[in-house]
């Protein structure tokens, strides 16, 4: 855990000046500036697009009853698109409208979903599985008088400690 934060905290903006520093010294430091804002202001117009649809189709599969696993995934990869873009620097922006596209999006959260299917698999011995419930089975071995018509069970009990 240590490692990703250093790599993230650390790391990351040390490259992102450096190439900075390099965009800067060939196009110029108030160009390099403006290449920043102008692509922190159109990603985040293409974030919230994308967002926006992202949402539509959730609150669609919900609608229909369907679980959204898709749209979820979509949408954790606008939010972080979104979050680099924001930030300032030139790796960060590339690698956010990558996040945009959504074929590369596709692609990447499918290999994620992949690697974490194995994780979990491969820590557990069998994949959880309820139980199924008979509502019309009394614990005694046998069905409810009233199983044909409803799936409440009447009755009383006494609790005796």
């Amino acid at each position: 855990m240590f490692r990703i934060l250093f790599v993230f905290f650390i790391i990351v903006p040390m490259i992102e000046i450096a190439i900075l520093l390099q965009v800067g010294s060939i196009i110029g430091g108030w160009m390099t500036l403006g290449l920043v804002i102008l692509t922190a202001y159109f990603g985040a117009k293409l974030v919230k697009q994308q967002g926006l649809t992202t949402y539509a189709n959730l609150q669609q599969k919900l609608a229909q009853g369907q679980m959204p696993s898709d749209e979820l995934r979509d949408g954790l990869c606008v939010l972080v698109s979104g979050i680099l873009l924001l930030t300032p620097g030139i790796m960060t922006d590339a690698l956010g409208f990558l996040l945009l596209v959504p074929a590369f999006r596709e692609g990447m959260s499918k290999q994620l979903s992949k690697h974490f299917n194995v994780q979990y698999m491969s820590n557990t011995q069998q994949p959880y599985s309820a139980p199924e419930v008979d509502p019309f089975d009394t614990g005694f071995g046998q069905k409810s008088q009233n199983s044909h018509r409803s799936s409440v069970i009447e009755g009383e009990y006494e609790r005796k400690e």
